[in-house]
């Protein structure tokens, strides 16, 4: 019987156990950024500020954990006694994964400068996008679980619902942009609606990058 190699045969390495620990922590303050972006555009729709404030700094401060967790698995990895293409592997998911909460920390900032109240169809279109940021990393979640337990065929389905949410996360970014032009806004709240619009769309980028590493763990193991 042919041996299934993939990259994370080292989570039966106990040398590694704190890489794994990391790692699975790692994807959680992922989802955790997403959460409270959730909530802070929830806030922002229903007009309360101070919920909306709170929201956004526990954004930052996940992020911030993310980083730390990042510094740390790369530290690790780093030591490790991994083969370097297993290492490089994992160095660009756990930098990849990081970009996620980067790119939500920067939409969470562009929210909080928003003080405009914006027409329904504008709030509308900013709900429906942070909705596919949620189900997305929510779904990356679940691959890397699965990956984790070897049931690779559920990994990759998982990988292609989160490329299928970013495909209609660009649809939703026209819409929002749409939404945002015809809108008669300040010229500084256009501004930040248009950006906030390609920050939406551009965490669903990085999750679906992050989704890529299954498809190579999954390509690897064959």
């Amino acid at each position: 019987m042919k041996e299934v190699r993939n990259i994370l045969g080292w989570l039966g390495m106990a040398e590694e156990e704190s890489i794994i620990r990391d790692a699975q922590k790692h994807v959680e303050e992922a989802c955790k950024t997403v959460a409270y972006f959730s909530d802070a555009v929830k806030s922002f729709i229903q007009g309360d500020l101070e919920a909306k404030t709170v929201a956004i700094e526990k954004v930052r401060e996940s992020e911030h954990q993310a980083d730390i967790l990042r510094n740390k698995m790369i530290d690790e990895l780093s030591e490790s006694l991994l083969l370097p293409p297993d290492r490089e592997d994992l160095m660009h998911f756990v930098k990849t994964l990081d970009k996620i909460a980067d790119w939500t920390n920067g939409a969470a900032r562009l929210l909080g400068f928003i003080e405009q109240k914006l027409p329904d169809n504008v709030l509308k279109n900013i709900s429906l996008g942070t909705e596919l940021i949620v189900s997305s990393v929510g779904r990356l979640k679940d691959g890397i679980q699965a990956v984790i337990k070897n049931d690779l065929k559920k990994a990759m389905a998982d990988a292609r619902e989160v490329a299928r949410f970013e495909h209609e996360a660009d649809d939703q970014k026209k819409a929002l942009i749409e939404a945002i032009i015809h809108a008669k806004l300040e010229p500084a709240t256009l501004l930040l609606s248009y950006q906030l619009a390609e920050y939406l769309e551009g965490v669903t980028d990085k999750i679906e990058d992050a989704a890529d590493f299954i498809k190579v763990i999954a390509i690897k193991a064959k």
